[in-house]
């Protein structure tokens, strides 16, 4: 049973998620707090995080680095912040997805599903012999079956979402790739967020596979079109 834990200190969110998301099939934990949260995660064993961002204590963003350090399991932030800049500062501490309040339950649901069928393709892949073939472009070097990127000869860490991306990109080296054919593809068909999430992931994979991502030589935009990774040329 897929188990999903809800760090809300709100109770009017919490208690109505957990009823309605067990009634969903789910086998779910619930905490008031950061250092709550901390602490069940520390358990183990959950495959998906409902993260509201502003907690007492140990809100969510120092929550979601503190989870980031030892674990990619996927994070859906909750806020009620709907400025862009808040947005931007969730993903780029490593959450996958957010929702903003006041949210509709299934809006929230499809958001579940997608991030949690996208995780099990990855683990999928990971368990097959294709999984051991690396990806290259230029100096980066992705083994997909191992999560594992090298960027000029150094590991560098990415966050589920950010590795699907460059996953899909390499995978289609050279061709340009629609705005619509990456949603779909990392964040599902029936995402209903807008497109700034795939913005933001792009300058986030910028930064790690860049000597100067303000001036981007692998991860190109194509104006009117998307986006496309290639080797440099000299």
């Amino acid at each position: 049973m897929t188990r999903i834990l809800i760090v809300e200190d709100e109770e009017s969110y919490r208690e109505p998620l957990v009823y309605q998301l067990t009634r969903e099939g789910y086998d779910v934990s619930a905490a008031a707090t950061g250092e709550e949260g901390l602490e069940l995660f520390t358990q183990g064993g959950f495959d998906l995080i409902l993260l509201d961002l502003m907690l007492p204590g140990l809100d969510g963003t120092a929550l979601c680095r503190r989870i980031r350090e030892q674990s990619r399991v996927p994070i859906i932030m909750l806020t009620a912040k709907s400025a862009e800049i808040d947005k931007v500062v969730g993903l780029e501490i490593g959450a996958d997805d957010y929702v903003t309040k006041p949210y509709s339950f299934r809006e929230l649901l499809a958001r579940i599903r997608a991030v949690l069928r996208r995780n099990q393709m990855v683990a999928e892949v990971a368990g097959s012999a294709d999984g051991d073939m690396p990806l290259t472009c230029g100096d980066i070097v992705m083994h997909i079956g191992q999560h594992q990127v090298s960027v000029r000869g150094e590991n560098v860490f990415f966050p589920l979402k950010e590795f699907e991306l460059l996953e899909y990109l390499m995978q289609n080296k050279g061709r340009v790739m629609t705005r619509h054919q990456l949603i779909d593809r990392i964040w599902g068909s029936d995402y209903v967020g807008d497109t700034k999430t795939l913005d933001v992931h792009v300058k986030r994979v910028r930064a790690k596979i860049e000597v100067d991502p303000a001036h981007p030589k692998y991860l190109t935009t194509v104006r009117g079109l998307g986006y496309k990774i290639d080797s440099p040329t000299e």
